[in-house]
C-alpha cells in the first residue's frame, strides 16, 4: 500500500478514537453508496455526524479541510440521504470534517462541526 494510503488509514483510525473519546457511537466506517464513500458515520444523541477525514503529512500545500471539494460534498449528501432512508432514522444530520496533520512526530486533530451545509 502506498505511503499516503497508510497515512490516510492512520488518520481515519485516529478520528474514530477521537470521536469515541468524545462520546460518539461509531455506526459505520468507509460506508459506500454508488460512487460515494463516507469515512465515518457516528451518532451522539439525536445528531448523525457524517464525518469526512482529511489527513496530511504537512500543511505546506494548505489545511486538510481545504481539500473537501464541492463534488465530494454532493456525493456525501447523496450517500447519507440513502443511509438515513434505508435505516429509517429520525435524526438531525450534520456534516463534519476531521482534519489530521502530522507535526514532527505528533498528530494534530481538529474536529470541525457543521463544516458545510447543503441546501
Amino acid at each position: 500500500m502506498a505511503e499516503h494510503n497508510d497515512l490516510g488509514k492512520q488518520g481515519e483510525e485516529l478520528a474514530v478514537d477521537f470521536l469515541q473519546q468524545n462520546g460518539y457511537e461509531i455506526l459505520e466506517t468507509n460506508w459506500t453508496f454508488q460512487k460515494a464513500e463516507i469515512d465515518i458515520i457516528a451518532q451522539k444523541g439525536t445528531i448523525l455526524a457524517v464525518v469526512e477525514v482529511k489527513t496530511r503529512s504537512s500543511l505546506e500545500f494548505g489545511l486538510p479541510q481545504e481539500f473537501v471539494k464541492t463534488k465530494k460534498i454532493q456525493l456525501l449528501v447523496k450517500a447519507v440521504n440513502e443511509y438515513v432512508v434505508s435505516n429509517d432514522l429520525d435524526v438531525e444530520v450534520r456534516f463534519d470534517i476531521i482534519a489530521v496533520h502530522k507535526d514532527a512526530k505528533n498528530f494534530n486533530i481538529e474536529h470541525i462541526e457543521e463544516a458545510f451545509y447543503y441546501f
